[in-house]
């Protein structure tokens, strides 16, 4: 049986949000949780993945990233080069963009290097983290399906994303 790993981002993901919906949805998704949701250390991060898939076959992973998530994974990937079934992930912020000025600690340079696994990088035409251009940047660089959905904002709760089928959905590409 697949288990999906919720890798939230910045701030976590409140009850309305479409990743919690996921968590939600069946015993066999389960979030990751964080130190520090507000001033996050890339090395707690990718520890915490690490240390959360560690006890599941790896052929049975998939990943679900949302924003600074996503980076998470590239970064955790990069170290821990594992072949998961997949990742699905979700409006990558572009934190080497100026506007990004949250207190966070080693997550740039964002990594570049192709995943070891199956990926769709999901983005939208008008998210203010990233820009259509970037997404499809890293979806190219990861060697990941890219798929943008229109004019969806952040893809989170203010975007209109609370439950969100075509996202679960999405998740049957892994099987």
């Amino acid at each position: 049986m697949t288990t999906y790993f919720i890798i939230p981002g910045l701030g976590n993901s409140d009850e309305g949000h479409w990743q919690t919906h996921f968590e939600n949805s069946g015993d066999n998704f389960i979030r990751i949780n964080q130190k520090s949701w507000d001033e996050p250390d890339c090395e707690d991060w990718i520890q915490n993945i690490e240390k959360a898939i560690s006890a599941y076959e790896p052929s049975d992973v998939v990943l679900i990233a949302h924003s600074l998530g996503c980076t998470a994974v590239a970064q955790w990937a990069k170290r821990f080069p594992k072949t998961i079934k997949g990742a699905l992930l979700v409006a990558p912020s572009d934190i080497e963009n100026p506007v990004y000025t949250f207190p966070m600690t080693g997550f740039t340079p964002i990594p570049l290097e192709k995943l070891p696994f199956k990926s769709i990088v999901v983005a939208s035409s008008n998210d203010v983290w990233v820009s259509e251009e970037r997404a499809k940047f890293f979806a190219d660089a990861w060697g990941s399906e890219y798929l943008n959905i229109g004019e969806a904002g952040h893809i989170n709760v203010a975007g209109g994303y609370g439950e969100w089928p075509a996202g679960l959905e999405l998740l049957e590409r892994f099987s």
